[in-house]
């Protein structure tokens, strides 16, 4: 059995691939990319079966951020519109929420500042937003600067189901705290802005010693669309090659593929999913356009794989038809 084979195995019995092999395997992908790929299929396959994952997220307000996340790839790309102060009443994020259920999402994440939590108005209005949501079938997850002990009990209570930081921002106490709260935890991690892959690989033994249960990969188009920037955009292959080593060092975690994964992967799109992904983030991605979600559901099917939640195809809202109960929660509920 040769190195790879080895790394595989390995990763399938939840042995640690240390940082010194998850480099090794990346030089021996460079020559045989497609045997790493298909060994990262396998390990993917044989923790998550067939099932793959859909997510949704808005934002609830965008305030002026001074956090510069290198994994926000919604400030790479519109780094203008970002500073601008942009609120949703309850009422439409419950419809998004619900727009999200019908697009085949099994998670809605509402992207938020601390400083909109900090009334007790904007406090009660998240809780019972993420009520509402539950309610209408979607698992919900919250993404906020930071939060305290209390208030990761009262989200849990709420019904929240998943609670999203980024790697850069957030330290093992805070985990500590939210995963006692009983939440489900989401790290996001970011590359594309001139990292070395040893880096990388640095992420995924963070994120391995943290025990979160999901991992976002956001690819950063480093001047975010406009030419001038001193940084080479990854290359489709070197972001396969990336996913897949997450996968060997990560194997039994989600792994989901979301900021610029369209315009970066291009035509290998699906082979995200080949290299290890078994979660997608589906439909826009905040300020920025990403991909129709019966795009996704489309590529799912083509490659055997079965989205955990199918599609609603009805058609309310054209023109004559009626408007169906699920349309109909948002305006129920606030």
């Amino acid at each position: 059995m040769d190195s790879i084979g080895k790394l595989k195995e390995k990763a399938m019995k939840k042995k640690n691939v240390s940082a010194s092999e998850a480099l090794e395997l990346f030089v021996e992908g460079t020559g045989n990319p497609y045997r790493v790929l298909a060994a990262a299929s396998e390990i993917r396959e044989h923790f998550k079966a067939k099932d793959i994952i859909l997510c949704s997220t808005t934002h609830l307000i965008s305030a002026k951020c001074t956090q510069g996340c290198t994994s926000c790839t919604t400030f790479h790309a519109n780094p203008d519109n970002f500073s601008a102060k942009k609120i949703k009443t309850a009422r439409q994020i419950l419809a998004e929420a619900v727009q999200a259920k019908k697009n085949g999402a099994e998670f809605f994440s509402i992207i938020t500042s601390s400083e909109s939590l900090k009334t007790k108005k904007g406090w009660t209005n998240i809780c019972r937003i993420i009520t509402e949501i539950n309610k209408s079938g979607i698992k919900s997850c919250l993404a906020a600067d930071t939060i305290d002990t209390n208030q990761a009990k009262q989200l849990k209570a709420a019904g929240l189901f998943r609670y999203c930081f980024n790697l850069k921002n957030d330290g093992k106490e805070d985990l500590k705290m939210i995963k006692a709260a009983g939440l489900s935890v989401c790290a996001g991690v970011g590359f594309g802005l001139g990292e070395s892959f040893t880096q990388r690989i640095q992420r995924a033994e963070v994120l391995r010693q943290l025990d979160v249960d999901s991992i976002a990969l956001n690819i950063i188009d480093p001047d975010g669309g406009r030419q001038g920037s001193r940084i080479q955009p990854l290359s489709p292959m070197e972001i396969l090659m990336t996913i897949a080593v997450f996968r060997f060092m990560l194997p039994d975690k989600d792994i989901k593929l979301c900021g610029s994964r369209k315009n970066n992967l291009r035509q290998l799109l699906p082979l995200g999913i080949i290299a290890g992904a078994n979660s997608l983030m589906t439909g826009n991605y905040l300020n920025a356009t990403e991909r129709n979600s019966k795009l996704d559901h489309e590529m799912i099917a083509d490659l055997g794989l079965l989205p955990t939640r199918e599609i609603d195809l009805c058609k309310c809202g054209e023109k004559g038809k009626r408007r169906c109960s699920a349309s109909k929660t948002a305006k129920q509920s606030f």
